[in-house]
């Protein structure tokens, strides 16, 4: 590839890498996904990124989703992998496949399949699929409709982003946090995450949430912070960071300890308790690592989170002090208020009841229809430094 060939790429979807418990042997994923911003030539990128061991990819093909898992005949397109149609990607790797041709609007439907001929008993992928996906016997990448023996996937795999190059002058939007911003508790299938919406609005955007991911320690995923190179700063076409984290950080440290169920969930996360400044000196990390890449930042407040079953008065003042923070220290380039647009006016300390999804703690589509609609998009016009 020439370096013309491979000018103006932007990521127009994504999903942050992380081990999957799932083993697949001769089986095709096909799996759909809705790009945020159109473009002529379109690429994948593949990922082994939590891999033991080489994943070989025996076919993959892209083309437009139509409904009931099937490809729009005239637009499926064979990907390949430095002109071959078969690869292995090595242990701890992403794979990027060739560019093909094909317009793409703005908020497409993409059907991507690939066939795993042999035994993979490490998955990358992501564990919390929003979008559909089924997994079919042997090698059915060409197949134009579903076929009748597919069944649905529990999970993502092993693709971790869709780049385009767009018709015109676009940059990247990345948004990057835990469950909230993965969307946990909007409608599967849909794009009623914040970002899914964000990108409604006119917008490349890569979301790369991780369910219950915290910013200084690994437990769901690798941590905000280990991740920041890999997830943010490595994006084609990089122009604004969202940040949403840390609020998990807080919740756990800061949780009520028994015998019960809470003390079983909480083992999922290792790692000693955090405090206020912590958390605070890890956004100053994340602000210092983008403007050291001349990108803009911008912080999102914590939500309130009262009714959880993680919620604890320290807690919630530590939530409150590093709003706080957020909001007065002038650090971030912009402030996302997400607390003030979630916050019910008469408990603060209380997610607003129509715009929760039930367990006060994450977004219902309205809650995050709220986000995305308070976000200022001209924020987006401001250039990099």
């Amino acid at each position: 590839m020439t370096k013309t060939e491979d000018a103006g790429w932007v990521r127009t979807w994504g999903a942050s890498p992380q081990a999957i418990d799932a083993v697949f042997a001769d089986v095709t994923l096909r799996q759909e996904v809705r790009i945020s911003g159109g473009g002529q030539r379109v690429r994948v990128r593949f990922t082994n990124e939590c891999g033991t061991g080489p994943l070989t990819i025996g076919a993959a093909r892209l083309g437009l989703a139509v409904p009931g898992g099937g490809v729009k005949p005239d637009s499926d397109r064979a990907l390949t992998f430095g002109g071959r149609a078969t690869t292995t990607v090595p242990a701890g790797a992403p794979i990027l496949s060739d560019p093909v041709d094909l317009p793409l609007d703005a908020l497409t439907r993409l059907s991507i399949s690939l066939h795993l001929p042999g035994r993979v008993e490490s998955c990358t992928g992501h564990d919390m699929p929003l979008d559909v996906g089924w997994a079919i016997p042997g090698n059915a990448v060409a197949a134009h409709s579903l076929p009748a023996n597919a069944e649905p996937l529990e999970a993502q795999g092993f693709i971790s982003a869709v780049e385009v190059v767009p018709d015109g002058p676009a940059k990247a939007v990345v948004a990057l946090g835990d469950s909230r911003v993965d969307g946990a508790g909007s409608t599967p299938g849909l794009n009623r995450s914040w970002p899914d919406r964000l990108a409604e609005r006119g917008l490349h955007v890569s979301n790369q949430g991780i369910s219950g991911n915290r910013m200084l320690n690994d437990g769901m995923g690798p941590s905000g912070l280990a991740r920041f190179d890999r997830d943010v700063l490595a994006t084609p076409g990089l122009g604004h960071v969202l940040v949403s984290i840390g609020s998990n950080d807080l919740a756990i440290s800061f949780a009520p300890r028994d015998d019960g169920p809470l003390a079983e969930f909480l083992e999922m996360f290792p790692g000693d308790p955090v405090t206020v400044d912590d958390v605070i000196a890890g956004h100053q990390q994340m602000i210092a690592r983008a403007h050291e890449r001349g990108v803009k930042i911008y912080g999102a407040t914590m939500a309130s989170y009262e009714g959880s079953e993680t919620f604890s008065e320290e807690g919630d003042a530590a939530r409150r002090a590093v709003n706080h923070w957020i909001r007065t220290s002038g650090a971030f380039d912009a402030v996302l208020d997400f607390d003030a647009v979630w916050r019910d006016p008469a408990r603060p300390s209380w997610i607003r009841d129509d715009l929760h999804s039930g367990d006060h703690l994450h977004g219902n589509d309205a809650g995050y229809q709220a986000l995305a609609d308070s976000i200022d998009l001209s924020l987006f016009s401001r250039g990099a430094f």
